[in-house]
């Protein structure tokens, strides 16, 4: 075992609201890392059953090290679940570069301000702060006006404008007018196309500096808090739920025993009206990851999955409650 200290590890955040294309982009960043480097991530999900863990693993599995923080934001309770996750990750992987997927409901300045402690300074090696943003939300209040959604560009060394093949002739200019009134008009600005993502980015300097005043939020749980695990191993299957930051999230664990009518799941998934869905499911026409994101459910087939996994987040409390009870009848068959 290497007992080396573990020095001046260059990380970059990966932030972005929701659905604007995070886990692709690291996806991406992972195809085309150097072969002979090991990165490790960082994930964390507004949601309690983690799905973005099995997205991200792949033909990459022995130079690519994962940890999950599931369960709304990685930076509440001072940030012990993600100094938690995060000395475990460092010392399993000793990587070469680490990243750091916040929730698209999370709060990147505190994550900062936790790699900015004193016991990570010789450890971590801050660079850039990586937001995506889709150009088309900025002229949507729910967006533009969500505190959440600010900070995320307001934090960023290079802003990333996601899914620009789907952009008007205005949106690009509508994106630029509201970083000029975020006070954010000279922070870089890169858009999706047909080239890979310049890896120099992530060696940009970070710009972070510390709050003057340390600033607390907190999210409301709800069923989340029983052992998943546990409960999947006694009856086959668990549900949790997690509230906060104005939106509610519905997750089911399913045992791997357990196989779905890949047809019934497509119908079902189709239908639903949720804000943000993620799912892993092992069906009777073989394993497959489904992605709803702007009203677009897509899905493709994986290779492998330890269990079946479905997400969703909504902003509508009662609508997802009731949305809930349907999808799981469904679920468990007794639709």
């Amino acid at each position: 075992m290497n007992k080396e200290p573990i020095t001046a590890v260059p990380t970059n955040i990966i932030t972005g609201f929701l659905g604007v294309g995070k886990t692709t982009l690291i996806q991406k960043l992972l195809a085309d890392k150097p072969k002979d480097e090991r990165w490790a991530i960082l994930v964390n999900e507004f949601g309690e059953v983690g799905i973005d863990g099995a997205l991200l693993s792949g033909d990459n599995a022995d130079e690519v090290y994962i940890k999950e923080v599931p369960g709304g934001c990685m930076c509440c309770t001072s940030g012990l679940p993600m100094q938690i996750a995060l000395n475990m990750l460092l010392a399993r992987a000793r990587p070469h570069r680490l990243l750091i997927e916040p929730t698209g409901l999370g709060h990147p300045t505190e994550v900062l301000a936790t790699l900015s402690a004193e016991h990570y300074k010789s450890v971590l090696d801050l660079r850039a702060t990586i937001t995506l943003v889709d150009a088309r939300k900025v002229s949507d209040k729910r967006y533009s006006e969500h505190a959440t959604f600010r900070e995320q560009l307001k934090i960023a060394d290079v802003i990333y404008a996601s899914k620009a093949d789907l952009y008007s002739s205005d949106d690009l200019g509508n994106l630029k007018s509201y970083m000029n009134e975020l006070g954010v008009s000279d922070t870089e600005l890169q858009q999706s196309g047909e080239k890979s993502f310049d890896l120099s980015l992530l060696s940009t300097a970070s710009g972070f500096g510390l709050p003057e005043s340390e600033h607390h939020h907190h999210h409301a749980l709800d069923e989340g808090t029983a052992d998943i695990d546990e409960l999947v191993q006694t009856q086959g299957w668990a549900r949790v739920c997690n509230e906060g930051e104005g939106f509610v999230s519905y997750g089911w664990v399913f045992s791997s025993t357990r196989t779905f009518e890949y047809q019934k799941i497509i119908n079902t998934l189709s239908y639903l009206e949720v804000e943000r869905l993620k799912a892993v499911i092992i069906t009777d026409k073989g394993v497959f990851a489904f992605n709803f994101a702007d009203d677009i459910l897509s899905h493709q087939e994986v290779d492998e999955a330890h269990d079946s996994r479905l997400e969703f987040i909504a902003a509508d409390v009662d609508l997802a409650k009731e949305l809930a009870s349907q999808l799981e009848a469904v679920l468990l068959g007794n639709d």
